[in-house]
């Protein structure tokens, strides 16, 4: 059985949502087969990355285990519901900086 390039980039979006390494591949997949669906979820998931790093930075400043364990639930929460728009193919930002993520990631794609 074949695989067919008719997926609509819903590939690429859902290997996005697959740690950085699986970030990496998707837009390497990306560059080779661009679509919308697959350029909106890496800038969602890139954001989700990025926003993580930042609040992991933070809190190595502050050092407050319970802000750590906060931080960490809310992205796993942003993770999931990115995963399942990217499985469902649909173009859903994550709650709150979602569509910030589409603006400042608009290079991608």
């Amino acid at each position: 059985m074949e695989q067919t390039t008719t997926d609509n980039g819903k590939n690429i979006a859902i290997i996005a949502y697959i740690t950085l390494i699986g970030w990496i591949i998707a837009l390497v997949m990306h560059n080779n087969n661009k679509t919308e669906l697959g350029a909106y979820h890496l800038r969602q998931m890139l954001g989700i990355m990025v926003l993580g790093l930042v609040l992991s930075l933070l809190n190595m400043l502050l050092d407050i285990y319970i802000l750590a364990l906060i931080i960490q639930i809310g992205l796993l929460v942003l993770w999931v519901l990115g995963l399942i728009a990217a499985v469902q193919g649909e173009k859903k930002p994550v709650p709150l900086l979602g569509e910030q993520f589409q603006q400042w990631f608009a290079g991608i794609g």
